[in-house]
């Protein structure tokens, strides 16, 4: 079970990798980098969320599950599906935060957020959490 773990860890962050790879050869530097610095900042984002006291018990039993979804050999769609791979754990993702943020607030999310704010703010659009605003 440990070592399946470990395999799909790799596949997951060796897809990451080539993604990563193929926007900077595509010349979209920007992107490439919200990208590289995204796994790290929702894991560093999880990691707060989890210790922060104004977040209510149930919705870190929700945090809890969804690391435990992100790290486990059985998904939904196989992480080796190009592009629709990690499908499944986005949708866990923003379902969760969505979830943080009407229990805990936006001011919660945005102080344990260490990357872009203009990632962040894309994330919780796509959760549904947050209206469109006008484009940048």
């Amino acid at each position: 079970m440990l070592w399946n773990a470990v395999i799909v860890l790799g596949i997951v962050l060796g897809l990451w990798l080539v993604l990563v790879l193929a926007l900077l050869v595509a010349g979209k530097r920007t992107a490439a980098r919200e990208l590289a610095s995204l796994l790290p900042n929702l894991a560093t984002l999880f990691k707060g969320l989890l210790a922060d006291r104004r977040v209510p018990p149930g919705s870190k039993v929700l945090l809890l599950l969804a690391v435990g979804w992100f790290i486990s050999p059985i998904d939904l769609i196989p992480e080796f599906v190009p592009f629709l791979g990690p499908l499944d754990d986005a949708v866990v993702a923003a379902l969760v935060l969505r979830r943080i943020l009407k229990t805990a607030g936006e001011e919660v999310v945005r102080q344990h957020w260490r990357g872009d704010d203009r990632t962040l703010d894309r994330i919780l659009r796509l959760s549904g959490a947050k209206r469109a605003g006008p484009v940048e």
